[in-house]
């Protein structure tokens, strides 16, 4: 049983246990479901309390907690500010990660080859169709490719994913933002859909000459063959815990209403270029407080105890500094 597989099968104990200690049900991103699960894994064995997180998207999350069928709702896409004021929402950052390219070549081993913005979106757009492209091979001059169709693989649901990898796509390809732009979906001109970054990484093991984009967790655990980016400023960077944090070092949590940041193509020359934090979204009067405030007492946990459960699958934790403030809007804008 590879790791994915495993923690939807604790999260699936998770959720046939949680409705007999407390109502904590949360829906949404795909992107921090590795680490929410080992998150609600601990919270269980120290409080006895449980939680249902459905790994649905971010597209479905905003949807169910907009018609309130859950506690809290999980997007990587952060909803502007006139969007949270219209549905009665609260949003703040629970983690960061970062998203991947991985491929599935013959011989081609993980941190071997690199891609710059503006190939993938060649490659996303169906413009470069073959491995052997000049274009890649201009990159990866040492690296041995296959004259062979690439098996573009992109999400089909709604996902804050796509959101931060269409949007890194539309700042360094001017192509792909006047043909595609950005979203948690989109028309793509190209490519085959799956569902969720389980899905994805599932479709990127089983086909060969395969591209597709997930979050780091998945990309690892999953032992798929990542690539390196080229970043905005020129340098090649792997995929590193050093990497994320320098990309994520540039957020200005506090400048910024409702929390609406995006972390994609940041500067520095360590920094990931496809950096991401993952939101976490309330009712500010919720229908059912007592669900609300048990929620809110799982995510404090989550922020004083789950630092290290969240580096061990290479997300970033929030700053202390930016903990303190997401408290005092608890305590400010949510009723209990």
């Amino acid at each position: 049983m590879n790791f994915i597989k495993a923690i939807v099968a604790a999260g699936m104990v998770a959720a046939s246990t949680s409705a007999f200690a407390a109502d904590i049900t949360g829906a949404g991103a795909t992107f921090p479901f590795p680490i929410y699960s080992k998150w609600a894994d601990a919270y269980k064995k120290d409080t006895g309390n449980g939680l249902n997180y459905q790994s649905i998207g971010s597209g479905g999350g905003i949807k169910q907690i907009q018609a309130k069928t859950v506690t809290f709702g999980a997007s990587d896409m952060p909803l502007k500010v006139e969007q949270l004021e219209k549905d009665g929402l609260v949003q703040w950052p629970m983690v960061m990660g970062a998203i991947v390219p991985v491929v599935n070549i013959d011989g081609v081993k993980p941190g071997e080859m690199v891609f710059d913005g503006e190939t993938l979106a060649a490659i996303y757009l169906g413009k470069i169709t073959k491995w052997d492209d000049p274009a890649i091979k201009k990159l990866n001059p040492k690296v041995n490719l296959p004259s062979a169709a690439i098996a573009v693989v992109r999400r089909s649901d709604g996902s804050g994913t796509t959101f931060n990898f269409t949007n890194y796509l539309s700042k360094v390809s001017a192509d792909w933002k006047s043909k595609v732009g950005e979203g948690t979906a989109v028309e793509w001109p190209t490519g085959v859909g799956a569902k969720g970054n389980e899905g994805v990484s599932g479709n990127i093991s089983q086909t060969k000459n395969a591209i597709g984009y997930v979050e780091y967790a998945y990309a690892k655990q999953n032992k798929l063959t990542y690539a390196g980016m080229v970043n905005k400023g020129g340098k090649t960077v792997q995929p590193t815990m050093a990497a994320f944090q320098a990309a994520a070092a540039n957020a200005d949590w506090a400048k910024a209403p409702g929390y609406y940041v995006i972390l994609t193509d940041q500067p520095g020359d360590a920094s990931w270029p496809i950096t991401a934090a993952t939101f976490i979204l309330m009712h500010k009067d919720s229908t059912d407080k007592a669900a609300s405030q048990e929620a809110l007492k799982f995510f404090k946990y989550a922020f004083e105890k789950g630092d290290k459960a969240a580096e061990e699958l290479d997300y970033i934790p929030m700053p202390d500094s930016v903990v303190k403030l997401i408290e005092k809007t608890w305590s400010s804008d949510i009723k209990s």
